[in-house]
């Protein structure tokens, strides 16, 4: 069928894009999966094709469907097929523990589980923790583009509108428990409106896309605008870092983005020094502020990195730092890219700041998310008259160049996760022998931060680091699992029995100094 009546009614709706584009550009090629070539013409007719399905099945708005699922073309026709359905896509994380993935499932609720081969192990032992169990299928052609189970639900159908959840996306955030960041078709539009207007991209070039499909950036940072323009995406199972050095090559790779992990381990890897990397053009980071060594070892190979800064709730692109200006600001994140405002408020006394000035970054504008999946009081708690309180200390200079500071909330970041101490806090004491525990993140040279874990045994027991960390593994995705155990008699408290953390961190430092040396 035609999907030309089904989008005129919402101007910033995504499904258009592919629509719009396989019109124009049948033949060429939207995705190199593995090698694999789908076309436009065949994404947005598997795409199509399942949306109708979805909807003659009884899905469509207020509903979601969730993915467990590798990088692959079968969830970018998912992701098509719900934004043309006027479906929300909510892609869970691989990377969990069973119980960890059965928790967001429950929050999340969705009404289909669509699952790939290689997780469907984990994805069946977290669904069978549920009380209540929605219906799930696999992913592809043999699949969920086969048969579509019936909603137990349905709804009647309608045009899908600007303002209709198109993505919920898991993270730790601002604060501690995950929560689902909903975002609209309209905040996905701006968002890539903003980075075509920033960081181009044309139907000429070729998108390394690497990053897990249940982290926004492998959305919203380059592939869509990639499949907007006509522009080729190489998909990426996951990282390896010396396939991808030899991608570049092989595929001609002209633009991609990564934490600063991801470029760390490509300098490290024994190909780099001969690795041919003159098609890339555009190497934009995000996750963490790129350290300026590292910056300095790209740059040396004629590839400037492009700094940028931004958080899920804002789809999420907030500061990016030209190539060109990389020298003159090193560490810093840059400007705000088109059609986002920024505001620095003190911390102290919440007064807006102007000129050169350091305090909380907040953001508004069209991008800003619709608030957290069925939690309207922590919506309300991360945002202020529309404007978005980032939770992180941030310092603007003469030019209007921003740098991050420091971050006011608990939160770390390893590897380009976000890690809350006190989820990790919480999966500790889990353990029969485990009184308390204390989580803090410390720097570390190649994945920017990990956690150091401070223990109380319940009184009386014995404890050692090895039987804590085998219980973590067990309960913790392997990004959260603490790199160090320290067994303790108490926790430092403050006057006012609040955990002091700013106590805990300088024993965190020496303890991860002290093993690295």
């Amino acid at each position: 069928m035609s999907w030309t009546a089904e989008i005129d009614d919402g101007a910033h709706t995504i499904g258009r894009w592919l629509i719009d584009r396989a019109s124009r550009s049948p033949r060429r090629a939207a995705i190199d999966d593995r090698g694999v070539i789908t076309d436009y013409q065949t994404l947005a007719r598997r795409a199509g094709d399942l949306a109708t399905k979805l909807r003659e099945s009884g899905y469509g708005s207020g509903h979601r469907i969730a993915t467990v699922s590798g990088n692959s073309t079968d969830q970018v026709v998912v992701f098509f097929a719900c934004a043309l359905a006027g479906v929300a896509l909510v892609p869970l994380s691989w990377r969990l523990t069973p119980r960890e993935l059965s928790d967001v499932m429950l929050r999340s609720a969705p009404t289909l589980v669509l699952i790939d081969d290689e997780h469907a192990a984990l994805a069946r032992e977290a669904l069978q923790a549920l009380r209540e169990q929605p219906a799930a299928a696999e992913m592809g052609t043999t699949g969920i583009e086969r048969e579509v189970p019936m909603a137990s639900q349905p709804v009647a159908h309608r045009p899908v509108h600007d303002d209709d959840p198109l993505l919920v996306i898991f993270t730790s955030g601002t604060e501690s428990s995950p929560k689902g960041v909903v975002l609209t078709h309209a905040n996905c539009f701006w968002n890539n409106l903003a980075l075509a207007q920033a960081l181009p991209l044309t139907h000429d070039d070729v998108v390394l896309a690497v990053l897990p499909q249940f982290h926004i950036a492998a959305w919203n940072c380059q592939p869509l605008l990639a499949w907007w323009v006509g522009a080729t995406v190489v998909l990426e199972r996951s990282f390896q870092p010396s396939r991808a050095l030899s991608l570049i090559e092989e595929r001609g790779v002209t633009a991609m983005m990564g934490v600063p992990t991801l470029y760390s381990l490509m300098v490290a890897d024994s190909q780099w020094e001969h690795a041919n990397l003159s098609s890339l053009r555009l190497a934009l980071v995000g996750g963490s502020t790129m350290p300026t060594s590292l910056q300095q070892v790209w740059t040396d190979r004629g590839i400037p990195l492009t700094q940028g800064y931004g958080l899920t709730e804002a789809s999420p692109n907030v500061l990016h730092l030209s190539a060109a200006e990389s020298n003159a600001h090193r560490g810093a994140v840059g400007r705000p890219y088109p059609h986002v405002s920024v505001l620095l408020v003190d911390v102290d006394s919440g007064l807006a700041l102007d000129g050169e000035a350091t305090g909380e970054l907040w953001v508004r504008g069209p991008s800003i998310f619709a608030g957290y999946l069925g939690d309207a009081e922590a919506t309300e708690r991360a945002t202020t008259d529309g404007w978005l309180r980032t939770g992180d200390l941030v310092a603007r200079d003469g030019e209007g160049v921003f740098r991050v500071v420091d971050r006011l909330k608990d939160i770390f970041i390893s590897g380009g996760e976000n890690v809350a101490p006190s989820e990790v806090e919480y999966a500790l004491t889990l353990h029969p022998l485990i009184e308390d525990a204390a989580v803090i993140g410390v720097a570390d040279a190649v994945w920017g931060e990990r956690g150091v874990a401070f223990v109380v045994p319940v009184a009386g027991a014995t404890l050692s680091a090895d039987e804590v960390l085998a219980h973590a593994r067990s309960n913790l995705a392997s990004f959260k699992v603490p790199v160090r155990v320290d067994i303790v008699s108490d926790l430092p408290r403050t006057a006012i029995e609040k955990l002091a953390r700013s106590r805990l961190r300088d024993a965190a430092t020496e303890l991860s100094e002290r093993a690295q040396s």
